[in-house]
């Protein structure tokens, strides 16, 4: 967190002592400026005045223009030049909460620093969308560089991505415009990725769209799937369970996650009680179907060709599979003592 060297809640009280005793009011209980910190709506402060919410608004604009051509606000002019240079530094385009928690985690200094955002003329901000949080900014340019490089980023990718934070960041500085050297820094970049509602990062700390359950895991086959992802290699269910509850804290008890498993086609059973992901390549079915599929992709094939071929898709003992090869109801050998399907 950052100290600023100019006490918000201070220099606010100096700019509301300016205003008229209603406008100092409409604009503490708008931006939550008084004692206990809480923003009313135009509606509420409409409702205690007895005036329309078009009112309020009215006076609300006129208060923030009172204090910007104020002696006071002039007085204050070093305060606000370092907010602006805390968000150059900080990318130039930030997410307001962001901001505020990069300055305060108090409730009352945030809403001072907020209407120090409203009042500054350097300031810009962009209100929640679909794709983007409440942003801020100072420069227009920059602001669309950085939003349609990430419109770009979101664009290219689907709900089976899941992409490592070196290269989200990397992805994202090849679909940007040229940006100053100094915002192309990881922990700007972040930043940068954090403004957006589309893109997020899951709880291993790898990134993909929010509608990815890879990113929202929301059940144990998800957990699972992220569990042997991270693992690489095939791995027994009684480890996947012990996975989920260390690295997601989720009890996991092992028969759920073994029928979780069972159930879902993203899982294959490659050996007693191994499972891999099938988007690995391995086959799926017994070691029956295995050995069917491997002699329909390459021909008939010798004993040692077939045991070779059916080891690289399942852990299991070499007898099993001659064992399985030598039924006459699935297959046949021939003179050459090639086994093709019967």
């Amino acid at each position: 967190m950052e100290s600023l060297q100019h006490k918000p809640k201070q220099i606010v009280k100096k700019l509301l002592a300016v205003l008229p005793e209603r406008a100092k009011d409409v604009i503490i209980s708008r931006y939550g400026l008084g004692k206990d910190p809480k923003k009313m709506t135009l509606e509420a402060i409409g409702k205690k005045y007895g005036i329309t919410r078009e009112r309020v608004r009215q006076v609300e604009n006129y208060a923030l223009n009172s204090i910007r051509k104020s002696d006071a606000y002039t007085k204050e002019k070093p305060a606000f030049k370092e907010l602006e240079d805390l968000m150059h530094n900080l990318g130039g385009v930030i997410s307001e909460e962001d901001f505020l928690n990069h300055l305060s985690k108090d409730k009352s200094s945030q809403y001072a620093i907020h209407s120090m955002l409203v009042l500054g003329e350097a300031f810009k901000k962009e209100k929640e969308d679909d794709h983007f949080k409440h942003r801020w900014f100072i420069n227009d340019e920059l602001s669309r560089k950085v939003h349609d490089a990430l419109k770009k980023l979101y664009n290219s990718l689907n709900n089976d991505h899941l992409v490592s934070e070196l290269d989200i960041i990397a992805q994202f500085l090849n679909q940007v415009e040229e940006i100053s050297d100094s915002y192309k820094d990881d922990t700007v970049v972040r930043r940068y990725l954090s403004l957006s509602k589309m893109i997020g990062r899951n709880q291993l700390g790898e990134w993909g769209l929010i509608t990815s359950p890879n990113i929202r895991a929301k059940g144990m086959r998800d957990y699972a799937f992220l569990v042997i992802r991270k693992h690489g290699s095939p791995i027994h269910f009684r480890e996947v369970a012990k996975q989920i509850e260390k690295l997601f804290g989720k009890k996991a008890h092992v028969a759920t996650t073994h029928n979780e498993l069972i159930k879902d086609p993203r899982f294959v059973l490659v050996g007693r009680g191994l499972y891999a992901l099938a988007e690995w390549g391995y086959m799926s079915g017994v070691v029956k179907d295995v050995i069917k599929k491997v002699i329909e992709k390459h021909g008939p094939l010798t004993k040692d060709q077939v045991i070779e071929k059916v080891l690289k898709e399942r852990y299991v003992k070499e007898n099993t599979i001659i064992v399985n090869l030598q039924n006459p109801k699935y297959f046949k050998k021939d003179r050459e003592g090639k086994y093709s399907i019967a």
